[in-house]
């Protein structure tokens, strides 16, 4: 009789004649923030695809509905990714993929099989590479590349983005010569006697990039796909894509409109030029299709990379004097950048990872601040890898959230401080530092630089070791984190950075009923165990969008 009174409450506060669909499930060791403290629960009341109610066995009495057994396992909140790439994740599974790999031997033996698998490309492209893997930790060239493939042009994408690797091919139909000059922001590796080796530094990339042939629609589509399939295994319910076009918006409403989305997407407007001027026109999107998109925000850069040394440092690269890394434009020009995009009313996200890049994001804020007010835009630097200890405090005096990606900690360990040395490296990948003035930290993996698993993320953030435990107690284990402030980074606080944070990040009444099941208790399990976490079932508005089984 209870059972069927709240029924037919329920059907008279819905004012319809059906009842709105409850799903029960029991029998779970579930964790969530509410009010920012970690709470357990074991049952959870889902409503038309939001919270209801979170609790214990009590609610299975209180509810009727469909009932899902749990089985005991371990749930989380959705896990948001603050910072990826979806489209590069998606093309990450079409071409060849060079990750990880420890030689360039290897490396070129792999190209060269893509190669030979896919005899009808016209251009065989990839990503992944990382010449600090390495036995040698030099540049590759293209005559290397030319060994396994010269009748076709080849374009690789290092790790980061940040540098690309062409074949001689490649360097001819792009017309680079000895002549050619270095664009700003950017860089040609050349040899002794001034002539491209085949590696080109951030803007340098375009003299490739602007020849090669536009992937149609249908390739898109299917990288998309791939993106939604990856994320939705690894238990991403929602993402912040760092830089889309117009083609890439529209291609994500399409799906959107279709109900094939898997994972929510919060996306930043790539640049403040002629995609953010026909993207803005409207104004921000704080919400479309139920909260699947937003687009609220814009990716502009300040530096390049610490890998291949084109992050911009104050001073010269302690392993290459002479060298300050490079800046994209000039401190007036990202003035005039930030000042355009926050006077439009959008947050300014902004990659800079050196020291003298974070200075730049830091004044040209301050700038845009001076001229609109304080407008509550919650900006972001993104990636904020090394940043002047004297520069940390003014991310608090600005509001700005700290986006970082712990994974680029343990993957730059190696090289981080031969890079800046044993004084600039305590302003680096500094979480804990940022967490104790009280500055957010919304956490990401900057896939595909870095693997798309949030898990590997969270690892990282707890133990600040790689997978084989090195080094033992952790690199600069100070700044690490808890593991409730690591999930908190990944789930609450990465919505908070999306301005979501009272629909997403925490399985509270209201919300949207973004969840994962593991294989282990994310805070009981040994702390070296955390990587090796397996999604089980991945849920977005109470509908199952992966399950492992």
């Amino acid at each position: 009789m209870k059972k069927l009174l709240v029924g037919l409450l329920l059907m008279v506060v819905a004012g319809c004649s059906q009842p709105s669909q409850i799903t029960i499930i029991e029998n779970v060791n579930g964790y969530t923030f509410s009010s920012d403290e970690l709470i357990n629960f074991s049952v959870l009341v889902i409503q038309d695809g939001k919270v209801l109610e979170t609790g214990d066995e009590s609610l299975s009495e209180k509810y009727s509905g469909e009932v899902i057994d749990g089985e005991g396992k371990t749930m989380l909140p959705g896990l948001i990714d603050a910072h990826g790439h979806v489209m590069g994740l998606g093309f990450q599974e079409l071409q060849v993929n060079l990750a990880g790999i420890p030689t360039l031997e290897e490396t070129l033996e792999k190209v060269g099989e893509y190669a030979e698998a896919n005899p009808d490309l016209e251009w065989i492209q990839g990503r992944g590479w990382n010449q600090t893997l390495w036995p040698e930790n030099e540049f590759p060239t293209a005559e290397d590349l030319d060994r396994v493939v010269s009748d076709r042009p080849v374009w690789l994408s290092r790790v980061d983005g940040h540098a690309g690797w062409g074949n001689s091919m490649a360097m001819r139909l792009a017309g680079v010569s000895k002549d050619t000059p270095d664009p700003q922001g950017g860089k040609i590796i050349r040899n002794s006697r001034g002539e491209a080796t085949g590696v080109f530094v951030d803007a340098a990339e375009g003299y490739i990039n602007s020849i090669i042939p536009s992937s149609t629609l249908r390739e898109r589509e299917l990288a998309l796909e791939k993106a939604l399939d990856q994320m939705a295994k690894m238990g991403i319910t929602s993402v912040h894509d760092a830089g889309v076009g117009v083609n890439t918006w529209e291609m994500f409403k399409d799906f959107a409109d279709q109900n094939r989305l898997k994972t929510r997407i919060y996306a930043m407007i790539g640049g403040a030029g002629s995609a953010f001027d026909s993207l803005s026109a409207e104004g921000p999107i704080a919400s479309y299709a139920e909260d699947m998109l937003a687009l609220r925000s814009v990716k502009l850069y300040s530096d390049g990379a610490l890998g291949s040394r084109g992050a911009a440092m104050i001073e010269p690269y302690s392993d290459d004097p002479g060298n300050k890394g490079l800046l994209f434009v000039d401190q007036n020009e990202m003035n005039q950048m930030v000042s355009k995009v926050m006077g439009k009313g959008f947050q300014a996200n902004i990659h800079a990872i050196g020291d003298a890049g974070n200075r730049q994001v830091l004044d040209a804020i301050a700038y845009s601040k001076s001229l609109n007010g304080n407008q509550g835009l919650r900006n972001r630097v993104e990636h904020a890898q090394i940043v002047s200890l004297e520069d940390i405090p003014r991310f608090k005096e600005l509001d700005i959230i700290a986006s970082m990606q712990p994974t680029h900690a343990t993957s730059d360990k190696n090289m981080a401080e031969d890079r800046v040395g044993p004084q600039r490296i305590k302003g680096g990948y500094a979480w804990q530092t940022f967490l104790d003035q009280g500055t957010i930290v919304a956490a990401g993996s900057d896939f595909p630089v870095e693997h798309s698993n949030p898990f590997f993320g969270l690892y990282s953030g707890v133990t600040r070791m790689d997978h084989g435990g090195s080094p033992e107690g952790g690199w600069y284990p100070e700044e690490s984190l808890s593991r409730e402030q690591a999930l908190k980074a990944f789930t609450l606080d990465a919505a908070y950075a999306g301005h979501q944070e009272e629909v997403l990040g925490s399985l509270e009444p209201g919300k949207w009923a973004d969840f994962i099941l593991i294989d282990q208790d994310y805070f009981e399990v040994p702390a070296s165990e955390i990587w090796e976490i397996e999604v089980l079932e991945t849920w977005v508005a109470g509908t199952q969008m992966f399950s492992k089984n």
